[in-house]
């Protein structure tokens, strides 16, 4: 086979990842971290693989490497995070890791044999740090499927009878209805520790799984395994530390939450550094202050992770207003006020949260212009090229995007493509 060697190799790395469900930007941080992460090996097998899921037999056939190298290249990718071996029915299936959820998260959660973690954590750090870059690429179109959406805290939302709090809205009932757990350490508060940015106290052992992908976190090393009561404490601890809780944007077989602080996490600081308030997306409920018991202490205020709340200057003094454009509906404000003069409520329209993980990565993908990547996903095939290439053109073509997307065709339009 004529592999691609070298500068190309890696350059071909960047443009797969980038057509992954989560866009990764080329520029030259983005080169460090590939050459870092990646032997030019592994390189030339990510570039030859399948977009999408693949089994062992069709990754072989698709690159044309032979199985006793094909299973030694797999294995040290599979290590590191930088592809997921997923048992499906009793067999595995492999998937190229996107950015986010993926390289990123695996590499800083990396414990185990002798690692570079310093210069990773500056690598990443310096990439998800460019304003240009990363965020722009996900969230500057107002994208409306990110990867996390936040919880509210239970007990934060407004005691009516008309409100209902659904179970995937609630930490303790997603805990409840899996049967197999594991924490591993937050890579954001892991790359702010080694950059000497990790301004609170909260503990590295916070990353919770749930369900099926704790079996492929915990026999990779990424995650150990822990008890339903230790999972609930952990929960309870991030209450009490005001952390944002953070899940798997689906409503069913929620598979992770992250508890997440204002100065470490990157898509909490992709609201409150970089403008961008769709990095993360919002519970069904919204923050309201009820300014008659309001005392103006501003409490709220220095709660909020997101600096979504801001005094404003009144005959009654300092009264805080809600910026309904950025407020995550995570309740951490609410915690904190005294006079319950604070609590969530309703949002006027409910948020889109996708029904299971088919279906979030099809109108991710969608959105970020990478769909037609998934329907025709071999890399090698030249009539697959030219479908991408023809397909991809209408589907980026904002009217089409836009008819997708809404509330009218979305249901059908997922519906063909789970039959296809």
């Amino acid at each position: 086979m004529g592999h691609m060697v070298g500068k190309d190799t890696y350059r071909q790395l960047g443009r797969k990842i980038d057509g992954l469900m989560t866009r990764a930007p080329w520029n030259d941080t983005f080169h460090a971290i590939v050459k870092e992460l990646y032997t030019t090996d592994e390189a030339d097998l990510i570039v030859r693989m399948p977009y999408g899921m693949a089994s062992f037999d069709k990754i072989a056939q698709v690159t044309g490497y032979d199985s006793t190298r094909l299973k030694k290249l797999l294995e040290s990718l599979c290590s590191k995070g930088l592809v997921m071996d997923i048992s499906l029915g009793g067999k595995y299936q492999y998937m190229v890791s996107p950015l986010v959820v993926g390289i990123f998260e695996f590499t800083m959660m990396r414990t185990q044999g002798k690692l570079n973690t310093k210069e990773w954590a500056r690598l990443f750090h310096d990439y998800l740090n460019d304003p240009d870059s990363f965020y722009k690429a996900n969230c500057g179109s107002g994208q409306k499927i990110s990867p996390l959406r936040a919880l509210p805290h239970e007990g934060t939302v407004v005691d009516a009878d008309h409100v209902e709090v659904l179970d995937y809205e609630k930490a303790t009932a997603i805990v409840e209805s899996a049967d197999k757990f594991a924490i591993g350490t937050c890579s954001c508060r892991h790359e702010k520790l080694h950059m000497n940015q990790k301004l609170c106290d909260v503990p590295l052992e916070t990353c919770s799984t749930f369900g099926p992908a704790t079996e492929w976190m915990i026999r990779r090393g990424f995650a150990k395994e822990v008890s339903r009561t230790e999972m609930l404490e952990n929960n309870a601890r991030s209450k009490e530390m005001r952390l944002v809780l953070c899940a798997d944007n689906v409503q069913h077989d929620i598979s992770y939450i992250c508890h997440c602080c204002g100065c470490c996490c990157n898509i909490l600081l992709g609201v409150s550094r970089f403008g961008y308030p769709n990095t993360v997306v919002t519970s069904n409920y919204i923050a309201e202050i009820d300014n008659d018991e309001c005392a103006a202490c501003g409490t709220c205020e220095e709660a909020c992770p997101v600096n979504a709340i801001e005094s404003n200057k009144s005959t009654n003094g300092d009264i805080p207003q809600v910026n309904e454009e950025i407020c995550l509906g995570c309740g951490v404000c609410v915690l904190d006020c005294s006079t319950d003069s604070l609590k969530l409520v309703p949002r006027e329209q409910r948020v889109l949260h996708p029904e299971d993980t088919f279906e979030r990565v099809i109108l991710q993908s969608l959105e970020r212009g990478n769909l037609q990547n998934l329907i025709f996903n071999n890399p090698q095939s030249n009539a697959h090229g030219f479908m991408r290439a023809m397909v991809g053109g209408f589907l980026k073509l904002p009217p089409v995007k836009k008819s997708l997307m809404s509330d009218a065709l979305r249901s059908r339009f997922l519906t063909f493509m789970r039959r296809g």
